[in-house]
């Protein structure tokens, strides 16, 4: 499988010093001049817009996973859910991302205006896309943004650009796609294929990502313009360039395999730590009834191997062992470890957490999460703890993450190699998964909702596979010469085969059951997209109540209306030159409640704010848990 990479000192030769982002400096690059270059290089500013591209950071995975991952219920935290479920606190990695890319457009469309050198619209095209694709993003959860006036001190002196609301953005970034369709078309545009990471030069394939990110939009119009959405959905399935239909042309790619200069951010991804969720309960019994392979790429292994089993029995601790783990352990005559029972291994070695409230308190959920204190063993003069549950995979997430495989006793077995960071961002899969959406609920596209869907899902299935292969995680291709029980945990012959044909996934029955199979198909593919996840479970109110395949579960603690649909907007200082602006974006979005507060402790039962005052694209769709179908 290809992916896309280039050396990082190979990238940065033709971009001169242009002034970094910082992470706690939101709007700093929209009244300010966007570089501080004395020669433009349209196809070096591509590069480094591309570097900057980053909707998958450090940031979003360290803070804003918790919230989307809790909300959704498609993940549960290592200690259970508590009294602060809706309570949103730091947050991170969203919300001026399309500025980092944003800068870059308008600098290579300044030097174009200069030179009249047309030849370097395709790189302009291509910033332009990567902007829409993170304008999306951030507008996801703040919603109105400064856009169409931003980053434009240098051509215009605009020192406070006004704010686009999320309607009007949703036209603007359309437009601009078909202007870039229209110019990745023509034949008088340079390329480059050393330095474009994404594409490698290959225009076609820019213009099927830019056709293709027009679907991203079209979802998520329809609670407030169900026509248009199936109109834009008709529009991309016909277009003459094509989509994004085949795993070639994905937005995949890795951005460096070797650090000559600057930062190993680029080259390994984030370079810091992440907060790991543990696998629901729910997500994980759907995916094994599935027998879907993509839950060996999504989550960890746990730590209970069958010489851990067998240490457990050793030291007099089987009855430690929590009952899920028991349940598929096959004892021989002695009482010792025999074989794996169930699906057997790798199978068996997934296991997630119960979704409740205060579960590490509750005397019949403590086996669930009492590591660190029931599931340790001796280890020489000291210990060591085994989680009997599976997490979040880092290692698809990061690079540089050290492994050490569970062993009994003082052996230590690791792999320690820094491997760097393939990811993806927009693929076959998501793309058909929209297609089968929009199809069953009414757009007049040439092949049938089956069609598109089983395309979707085998898409995922062979991506996930692809970057678990090239992010070298644990177990994808060995076994580490351990245990003998030991499976490794790559895609093997005939297990797609076999997912497509279970009940979980063929897609049939009424129309409302085929568009949840959609819905959690798309849940399950945007495991490495968080903010996709979250827009998705929002948008169409799965998972759900009253679910038979994977439910959300309803508390009794908090009620829907309690649960954020957005993070809180701060108040803006009136010593801010974008003050009067800001508030007046906020009002006219008709968000009454600033700051801190917003959401409140779970035992609040009234609701939030955060809940009912929605962003735009918001307003109308269902509430947690409950799909209008």
């Amino acid at each position: 499988m290809k992916f896309n990479k280039i050396l990082l000192a190979a990238a940065m030769t033709s971009v001169l010093a242009i002034s970094a982002t910082s992470c706690s400096d939101d709007y700093a690059e929209l009244n300010q001049n966007p570089a501080n270059v004395s020669k433009a290089d349209p196809k070096g500013l591509m590069t480094q817009a591309i570097l900057n591209f980053q909707p998958n950071d450090y940031l979003i995975w360290y803070y804003n996973n918790k919230y989307y991952s809790r909300w959704t219920q498609m993940g549960v935290p290592t200690n259970s859910y508590d009294s602060e479920f809706t309570t949103v606190a730091e947050t991170g990695g969203q919300g001026s991302q399309y500025i980092s890319t944003l800068k870059y457009r308008n600098e290579i469309r300044l030097y174009i205006q200069n030179t009249g050198d047309e030849s370097q619209r395709g790189y302009e095209a291509a910033c332009t896309a990567l902007t829409v694709y993170l304008g999306i993003f951030d507008s996801d959860i703040y919603g109105a943004l400064p856009y169409t006036e931003a980053c434009r001190y240098k051509t215009d002196g605009i020192l406070t650009p006004k704010y686009d609301m999320v309607d009007e953005l949703y036209d603007t970034w359309l437009t601009e796609l078909d202007e870039c369709i229209a110019i990745f078309q023509r034949s008088d545009i340079e390329n480059s294929v050393t330095q474009d990471i994404a594409y490698a030069g290959d225009w076609k394939k820019w213009a099927k990502f830019a056709n293709s990110l027009k679907l991203k939009i079209a979802v998520r119009l329809l609670a407030q313009n169900k026509d248009k959405a199936i109109s834009i959905a008709n529009a991309v399935a016909s277009s003459s360039v094509g989509y994004i239909d085949s795993m070639e042309d994905d937005l995949r790619f890795c951005k460096a395999t070797e650090a000559k200069s600057g930062s190993e951010d680029y080259v390994y991804g984030t370079g810091n730590g992440l907060t790991n969720m543990g696998l629901s309960a729910n997500v994980c019994d759907f995916l094994l009834k599935s027998l879907d392979p993509r839950v060996r790429f999504i989550y960890t292994k746990n730590a209970f191997n069958s010489k851990v089993v067998q240490g457990f029995i050793d030291n007099k601790k089987w009855d430690k062992v929590p009952d899920c783990i028991k349940a598929n352990v096959v004892l021989d005559d002695q009482g010792n470890f025999k074989e794996w029972g169930g699906l057997g291994e790798p199978w068996v070695r997934y296991y997630g957490l119960p979704i409740i409230i205060n579960g590490r308190n509750n005397p019949d959920y403590t086996q669930y999460f009492s590591y660190g204190t029931d599931y340790n063993l001796p280890a020489g003069d000291s210990e060591k703890g085994y989680y009997p549950f599976s997490l979040q995979q880092e290692e698809m997430k990061r690079g540089k993450v050290d492994f050490t495989v569970p062993t009994v006793g003082i052996n230590v077995i690791q792999d320690t190699d820094n491997n760097p960071l393939y990811t993806m961002y927009l693929t076959a899969a998501e793309v058909n998964l929209y297609l089968a959406e929009l199809k069953l609920l009414g757009a007049n596209l040439p092949q049938s909702a089956e069609y598109y869907y089983n395309r979707g899902v085998r898409f995922s299935v062979e991506t996930y596979d692809a970057l678990a292969a090239a992010n070298k995680i644990p177990y994808y291709g060995t076994t580490y010469d351990y245990d003998k029980n030991e499976v490794s945990i790559e895609l093997k012959k005939g297990e797609l085969d076999a997912m497509m044909a279970t009940e979980t996934v063929k897609l049939t029955g009424s129309k409302a059951e085929q568009l949840e199979k959609v819905y959690l198909q798309e849940l399950i593919h945007f495991s490495l997209q968080i903010d996709d996840q979250f827009v998705t479970a929002r948008r169409s109110g799965y998972p759900s109540y009253t679910s038979t395949l994977l439910p959300m579960v309803r508390f009794a603690e908090v009620v829907p209306e309690a649960i954020p649909r957005r993070f809180e907007f701060g108040k803006p200082s009136k010593t801010e030159k974008m003050y009067e602006n800001t508030l007046e974006a906020y009002e006219k979005q008709g968000f009454k409640t600033l700051g801190s507060g917003n959401s409140g402790p779970v035992y609040n039962m009234t609701g939030t704010a955060l809940n009912t005052e929605r962003l735009w694209q918001d307003i109308g769709a269902p509430q947690w848990g409950t799909p209008k179908n």
